[in-house]
């Protein structure tokens, strides 16, 4: 006799399930992402059953398993493939997600045209544009290569039919989000349809050998919309990030099963299309003027490329109670507590001025080797001094106001050294090689404001 059914609520966001609707998810603690869904329960006989199936294929030693070649497919985009470790893998789902307008469709489609030119079947099947749409935007960007298919379809069977039809190398759908199984009465879009959906392409892609690129759409705080099951039934999860108002637009891998993760690619958003950077730090460090207080520059590293990245600041007398602390490119968290450090450690009065600091070019600094950059941006800011423009700054800024040694500081020096910067400002911990430049290190905040406020007084490192 077959089980009674029974309604669950599931998590849109983490997956996590309770037996009845809650308010906030115990799995993820976020409020209002439980939805009630209606799950078939089977009985204890067939589960049984299933449980006792014949193996097929039995169990073997690791080492016994022969090893096939990916034979993956070149895009034709080296920072995609930089990305994607070398290409796209036939028979693995790739998940793009990504802010709208940041430029995902033209991406895909620029590299679908290069695979297509290389002599590979490719179908871009869209549910939120129409093939004449999309063939408006091919003739802007030069792609129209006869082996690149277009359709415009959000049902799941006739997608699914198109992959029989046309048997294509590598699929695109733009998006996940549109596509819409029949058979479930949910809308496009909610929890049930885009798991489904996504796991019917999953199955069809491992059984046919075809690889698939799914577009993602993404929450105001920037994950993957949809349930997080998502990324874990895909194969590769990549982000495409970038500022709508800057040029810069940077690829990261965040899952990848067959190659590197947190591999980054670099693009430039032109009229013609996305143009690939392969010197991103001149990029951000190409419209250097006069020396002027207020800036300093550090080095990132994103993935495995280090940045060199200019940090600007301004401080301003407030007549307000509660000055402002605005901060664009940075992390939010960090400035007060930079402003505090200064102010107690460092001796920078900053207690009646507005605060505005941000990260130049539309990148995102996240990792605290921005700290010294900044602190000394606010410094030179409020003092009226300018840091030298051909000194790096890197380093991590304790709430006691020491200077801590943060990870690859060698690359991030060697990184410096070849765009030309003479000097850089380093935690006195640091025992690694100085590739040509001046090391002035420091031990905390004070020491290196001034440093490097006051270069005349700078120490020589010595070994």
């Amino acid at each position: 006799m077959a089980g009674r059914n029974r309604t669950v609520a599931r998590c849109s966001r983490c997956g996590h399930q309770e037996p009845r609707w809650v308010g906030r998810c115990p799995g993820c603690h976020a409020w209002g992402t439980l939805e009630e869904h209606v799950t078939v329960a089977t009985c204890a006989t067939s589960a049984r059953r299933s449980a006792a199936t014949v193996v097929a294929t039995p169990a073997r030693p690791i080492g016994t398993v022969p090893l096939e070649d990916a034979g993956r497919i070149p895009t034709g985009c080296g920072e995609l493939d930089r990305v994607l470790g070398g290409g796209v893998v036939p028979g693995t789902v790739g998940l793009l997600g990504g802010e709208p307008g940041v430029g995902k469709s033209t991406l895909l489609l620029q590299a679908a045209q290069a695979v297509a030119t290389a002599g590979h079947t490719l179908l871009y099947v869209s549910g939120e544009e129409s093939a004449s749409q999309l063939r408006l935007r091919a003739e802007r960007l030069g792609a129209l290569s006869p082996r690149l298919l277009v359709a415009a379809e959000s049902s799941l069977p006739a997608v699914l039919a198109l992959l029989d039809t046309h048997a294509p190398a590598v699929v695109v759908v733009d998006s996940i989000q549109t596509i819409r199984d029949p058979a479930l009465a949910s809308a496009a879009g909610s929890t049930v349809q885009v798991r489904e959906c996504a796991a019917a392409l999953v199955r069809a892609a491992k059984s046919t050998g075809r690889a698939v690129l799914l577009v993602g759409h993404v929450t105001k705080d920037g994950a993957v919309a949809g349930p997080r099951v998502l990324e874990h039934i895909v194969d590769v999860v990549v982000a495409f990030e970038g500022e709508r108002h800057h040029a810069l637009r940077l690829l990261r891998t965040v899952k990848n099963r067959f190659g590197p993760a947190g591999e980054i690619g670099c693009f430039e958003m032109a009229g013609d299309g996305l143009r690939e950077v392969a010197d991103p730090s001149r990029l951000f460090l190409a419209e250097q003027g006069p020396t002027v207080a207020g800036i300093a520059v550090t080095i990132t590293v994103e993935g495995p490329r280090p940045l060199a990245v200019e940090v600007q600041a301004l401080a301003a007398a407030s007549n307000l109670a509660m000055p402002r602390r605005q901060a664009s490119g940075l992390d939010a968290s960090r400035v007060p507590l930079m402003v505090a450090v200064l102010d107690r450690r460092a001796g920078v009065p900053l207690a009646g001025h507005d605060l505005f600091a941000s990260a130049v070019g539309g990148i995102r600094l996240r990792e605290p080797a921005a700290d010294l950059a900044l602190c000394l941006a606010i410094a030179s800011s409020r003092t009226d001094r300018p840091v030298p423009c051909d000194t790096v700054t890197v380093g991590e800024v304790g709430l006691a106001g020491e200077v801590r040694i943060v990870p690859q500081l060698e690359r991030r020096l060697a990184e410096a050294a070849r765009l030309g910067f003479a000097a850089a400002v380093v935690p006195a911990a640091y025992r690694g090689e100085r590739y040509g430049l001046r090391l002035h290190p420091v031990r905390d905040v004070r020491g290196a404001v001034a440093t490097a406020l006051h270069p005349d007084r700078a120490v020589v490192a010595t070994r």
